[in-house]
């Protein structure tokens, strides 16, 4: 019998249209099967999307309390851990706002709205949003504003520059630097460069896939293997591409090519 690779409703169905009248019987079990296969792919897909809403539902319901703790801090500064406990609780924000981002991008239909968007505007809101960090850590920035005007969606442009600054001031040491500036080499790039611990050469190639943390990751218990996997997949959403070099305990450069290329067709 020829081998198919197919799905395999179609390779049953194709059993079935090739029957002679002594294979009738084969033929009615065939159809059974078939029926079966698509109904627990049915129940499979209404499980997997109520999983997902549940989900859903739970990281919207857990930014509350999150947002009533750091009101509670705002009052109290009195505390010799209030420093540190706002930067946990900041880290906190982010993971719930990655796993939040994740899901989003994951499900199809994840709406976009291209207009021409102030670079600038999204990395001072950044930088704004991370500033405890940088204070707390005696991380100096390097920002040289880029009077760039991009065309992108503004809301997945700054989930994107959040999670590239959030991944350099994670894994660059007290007393390091951050620079965010655009390339002269190449048209509408913009780096994000920093003096962290950097990656592994052996890591460089795997670091966008689901779930990879790497040596730095595992070592350090700082990744969750979906920031740059998300990085990757929402400048696939927007048009833009993503490329990462990096020397290990000299740093990494992150550099995010804000020119747009076709987009991808997954929604």
């Amino acid at each position: 019998m020829e081998r198919l690779d197919n799905d395999p409703i179609d390779t049953l169905k194709q059993l079935s249209s090739n029957r002679d009248p002594s294979e009738e019987f084969f033929h009615f079990k065939i159809e059974n099967l078939i029926e079966e296969i698509q109904q627990i792919k049915k129940k499979s897909l209404q499980r997997n999307t109520s999983q997902m809403d549940y989900f859903t539902l739970w990281l919207h319901q857990i930014k509350t309390p999150i947002s009533a703790i750091s009101l509670l801090m705002q009052r109290d500064t009195k505390s010799k851990f209030s420093h540190q406990m706002e930067q946990e609780l900041l880290q906190i924000e982010n993971y719930t706002h990655m796993a939040l981002n994740y899901l989003k991008i994951e499900q199809s239909g994840s709406d976009l709205d291209f207009v021409q968007v102030s670079l600038d505007r999204v990395i001072k809101e950044t930088v704004k949003k991370f500033s405890i960090l940088f204070i707390y850590n005696h991380i100096q920035l390097d920002y040289q504003e880029t009077s760039e005007t991009v065309l992108s969606d503004e809301k997945w442009l700054k989930v994107l520059v959040e999670q590239v600054l959030s991944n350099s001031l994670k894994y660059t040491p007290e007393g390091g630097k951050i620079r965010i500036y655009m390339s002269s080499a190449a048209e509408q790039v913009l780096v994000i460069e920093d003096t962290g611990m950097g990656i592994r050469s052996e890591d460089l190639p795997r670091i966008f896939e689901k779930g990879y943390s790497g040596f730095n990751g595992r070592i350090h218990e700082k990744s969750t293997g979906l920031g740059l996997f998300l990085s990757r997949e929402i400048t696939k959403r927007l048009g833009h591409t993503l490329k990462i070099e990096s020397t290990l305990e000299k740093g990494t450069k992150v550099m995010i090519n804000l020119t747009r290329e076709p987009l991808i067709r997954e929604y």
